[in-house]
């Protein structure tokens, strides 16, 4: 295990500004020194758990003086390795920065601390009969939400964190701390250092605080299951769907193997077949149309019956299946290692690319369900691979890189809502070439130019 060189130094620091608040307890750094996606436990020098954006400056600072890396950690959630610790150092724990900060019903808008959890949000927002939209499956910490760049089942409709924070409160590299963007709906003034920071992955500063758009709980908010003879049924529905502009707010596409997973992990009995999920807002009237033009769509390319849910309860029981996807696939390898990997591509592409990928699946005698947020061209393949089994291995590699290979030949990319991490390092260089890549590591020099936030991830070392 690595030990960073200043941590000694920097310990005793930090113990004589946070106290008991810094953790050096095995069990603690090993539960920070992995994500739910990362085989390898790199786990921390110390954990700090933090409570304000002054701690984390505080300890940032502490961190610049030591050349110690900090790794920020929010629910431990990521897929891509992002809180591992590789060459040790602190990680700052901030889930216990969780307290909603403002609602501001008439703009539509909040400001939050970044360890607010989105179903929490939205558990306060629900009586005022408001929605934060944005969901990822995982319950997720809203700072981490917007590191990762997250997006999911609803991106189709609201926009992923890109499109819904407004703006941030964000410790620098050398703890000096930085407010972007603000409360208005547009703004031309300077450079978007917001959007610079959703997305970065804990590499370019520490997000302490959000500000993110609201939107209303629509009047009626109708769910749907349906299962087709075919994937390429399945997927050319979503395609027409898309291209028709209807007003779907969440279109989500399980294979049979992840619908066989499902049924084994929770115990419903739904057809082993491909299947679709989806989900309308709006108006009564408008929701109606919306689902009769689906209906049509769907039979005219091998759909079934369609089961549908209005009421709350029902819809959750219904979309149960999907938010368990991960933890379904997982079962059909206990003990395997899951690797996910995600691309994105033109929804026109849609149909080809998958099925190809399944195809590649099948062809290599891999275990790997298929499922995806189908309406905005982002599917994800889980691998469920024996870590310890070279060819296994192998095969996995060679199915992931034709993925990703074309999805980049139809204009699509590498990731579409996971990240890079340490996992994709290779791929980005691959989606964007060696000088694009450059001008990035450039803006990670500008900013953090000994490296010490998050080292490791999204360039290769």
């Amino acid at each position: 295990m690595a030990v960073a060189s200043g941590w000694p130094e920097a310990e005793a620091a930090l113990r004589g500004r946070f106290g008991t608040r810094l953790s050096t307890l095995a069990a603690v750094r090993e539960q920070h020194g992995r994500g739910e996606g990362c085989a390898e436990l790199h786990p921390p020098d110390g954990v700090l758990f933090a409570e304000s954006t002054e701690d984390v400056a505080a300890a940032m600072r502490i961190a610049a003086r030591h050349a110690l890396p900090v790794i920020p950690f929010g629910a431990g959630t990521s897929l891509e390795g992002h809180v591992t610790a590789p060459h040790g150092g602190l990680s700052i724990d901030m889930s216990r920065m969780d307290e909603i900060l403002e609602i501001r019903a008439d703009d539509l808008d909040c400001r939050v601390q970044c360890g607010v959890t989105r179903e929490r949000l939205n558990a306060e927002l629900r009586d005022r009969g408001l929605m934060f939209p944005v969901d990822p499956g995982a319950n997720a910490t809203l700072g981490g939400m917007a590191a990762t760049r997250a997006s999911g089942t609803t991106t189709i409709r609201y926009g992923g964190m890109a499109a819904n924070v407004m703006g941030l409160v964000a410790v620098m590299a050398d703890g000096s701390v930085v407010t972007t963007g603000g409360r208005a709906r547009k703004s031309a003034a300077g450079y978007d250092l917001t959007r610079l920071l959703v997305g970065s992955e804990g590499t370019l500063a520490i997000i302490t605080e959000l500000t993110l758009r609201l939107y209303g709980i629509p009047e009626t908010v109708t769910a749907a299951v349906c299962p087709f003879q075919s994937l390429e049924g399945a997927v050319e529905t979503v395609v027409q769907l898309v291209q028709l502009g209807t007003g779907l707010a969440r279109m989500e596409f399980l294979d049979e193997v992840q619908v066989a997973a499902c049924n084994r992990y929770g115990g419903s009995s739904m057809p082993e077949r491909p299947t679709l999920f989806l989900e309308f807002h709006g108006t009564a009237g408008a929701v109606s149309e919306q689902a009769a033009l689906a209906a049509e769509l769907a039979a005219a390319h091998g759909g079934g019956d369609f089961r549908w849910a209005t009421a709350t309860e029902a819809r959750n029981a219904l979309w149960k299946a999907r938010h368990h996807a991960y933890y379904a696939a997982m079962a059909l390898r206990p003990g395997g290692l899951s690797v996910i990997a995600d691309v994105a591509v033109p929804v026109s592409a849609l149909v080809g690319i998958v099925s190809a990928t399944r195809a590649d699946i099948d062809a290599e005698g891999l275990v790997a369900p298929i499922v995806g947020h189908v309406g905005d061209g982002n599917f994800h393949v889980m691998f469920q691979v024996d870590p310890g089994d070279t060819g296994e291995m192998a095969r996995m590699e060679r199915v992931y890189d034709r993925m990703v290979a074309r999805a980049l030949d139809a204009g699509g990319t590498c990731t579409g809502e996971h990240g890079i991490g340490v996992g994709k390092r290779g791929k980005l260089i691959m989606e964007h070439g060696e000088r694009a890549v450059a001008v990035m590591r450039a803006l990670k020099t500008a900013l953090d130019p000994h490296s010490l936030l998050n080292p490791g991830k999204i360039f290769l070392d």
